[in-house]
């Protein structure tokens, strides 16, 4: 019987695990779940319709410096209530620069952050074309 600590997403069949592939690592499954946050769109999970940051919500808006904090804000509030075992340590949305120039067609999400309890630390870089 394989072990791990959650189903990985997307669902595939593994040699190893069998049926589904597992997530190993607390990091690998704390991981999955931040993305999880931030691309599932409020309404689209079963029981809970207030979950999700809903990025893709914010495709056509105008990329301006407000969007960004308001993008951080949505992030740390939706972190805070779905998975409390998480702290943001460092959270920054931003467009990236190509030669010298802002891309305002691109956002990049980047997320350090820890599990306390588990003594880990990590990063997660979501890059989104808006």
């Amino acid at each position: 019987m394989a072990e791990g600590l959650s189903v990985a997403l997307p669902l595939r069949i593994d040699p190893v695990d069998g049926a589904y592939g597992l997530n190993k690592t607390l990091v690998d499954m704390a991981t999955q779940n931040l993305k999880m946050v931030i691309l599932t769109s409020p309404g689209e999970r079963v029981m809970e319709p207030e979950f999700g940051v809903g990025v893709r919500n914010y495709l056509f808006a105008q990329n301006s410096p407000g969007l960004s904090a308001q993008l951080r804000d949505r992030i740390s509030q939706q972190v805070s209530k779905y998975l409390p075992y998480i702290s943001l340590n460092n959270l920054q949305v931003f467009s990236p620069s190509i030669l010298g120039d802002i891309d305002n067609t691109r956002l990049n999400i980047i997320i350090n952050y820890s599990i306390p309890a588990a003594n880990v630390v990590a990063d997660l870089t979501i890059p989104i074309k808006i």
